[in-house]
């Protein structure tokens, strides 16, 4: 009877642990830190009128926690607004003035990322 309760118990324990490790896969579920409250965006609306937008292909981004963080770096950056597709890796930044590459290659490694290109 005891080793029919101790295997129910570590069968539970497995459905929640495969449960959570799917979740966390699609970018669902939370890591990183993240938690699981909401997270706050920091939405930046540029100063001036878009002269152009650079997409920066990202290498470890794996929740919402972590586009967030991303987003965020970036948007520290004078004259830059970012948005970021998890499901793409992908980080479109707008500029309302020059920005060089070097700026949001920085921004992003030191959040914790790894960029793998910017066109």
């Amino acid at each position: 009877m005891v080793d029919i309760i101790i295997l129910l118990l570590v069968l539970a324990l497995i459905f929640f642990a495969v449960k959570g490790s799917l979740k966390h896969f699609k970018g669902e579920g939370s890591c990183c830190g993240g938690g699981s409250g909401s997270i706050d965006k920091n939405r930046k609306k540029l100063d001036g009128p878009v002269l152009g937008k650079k997409n920066v292909r990202i290498e470890g981004m794996h929740c919402e926690h972590c586009a967030v963080t991303v987003e965020n770096a970036v948007n520290e950056i004078a004259g830059a607004a970012c948005e970021v597709d998890l499901k793409k890796n992908l980080a479109t930044v707008s500029y309302d003035r020059d920005l060089d590459d070097f700026a949001i290659r920085k921004a992003i490694e030191d959040a914790g990322y790894t960029v793998m290109g910017i066109s």
